[in-house]
């Protein structure tokens, strides 16, 4: 059995510190009355125009519900730019850089701009010794950036008041 003799345990910290955000009015995201309750299915997210697109609308869905009744509708424009990064001792390129954003619009059904936002974020691939390896890398790693960018949007809708 182990006692503490600071007059502060941990136990008391924690009792504390909920007691100063519940005071503040903190309201956990995903807790009764959260945020995260009252925008489940709420939200229609413009249908995709191409693969990127398609991997966020999808990473939406799975975060934001499929729309039931649907009173919002979620535009993105994806923005997606690649660079080079590393090159073997041949000169060969060996690692791509693949950077994204997101400027997205939230609107009602009368088309009001509710939210509007922008996310950015970055992920690499490794360019490997055949063409195909290297597509499919490249198109994994585009799939993550969506995801990423979708948890971001995601994050931001959340911590608003809709």
């Amino acid at each position: 059995m182990s006692s503490s003799k600071t007059p502060f345990s941990s136990r008391r910290a924690v009792l504390f510190g909920g007691l100063a955000l519940g005071g503040c009015g903190f309201t956990p995201i995903h807790g009764p009355g959260g945020t995260a309750r009252n925008l489940r299915g709420r939200i229609a997210v413009a249908a995709p125009a191409d693969e990127e697109g398609f991997a966020l609308v999808r990473r939406l869905e799975d975060r934001l519900g499929l729309p039931q009744a649907s009173d919002l509708m979620l535009n993105a424009d994806i923005f997606i730019g690649e660079e080079s990064l590393g090159f073997l001792p041949d000169g060969e390129l060996s690692r791509f850089t693949v950077e994204g954003r997101v400027n997205w619009v939230l609107a009602d059904s009368n088309g009001t701009e509710v939210a509007q936002g922008s996310e950015e974020s970055f992920t690499s691939y490794s360019a490997t010794s055949t063409t195909v390896a290297t597509a499919f890398a490249q198109r994994d790693a585009r799939r993550r950036l969506m995801v990423i960018l979708a948890d971001r949007i995601t994050a931001d809708l959340l911590t608003r008041r809709l």
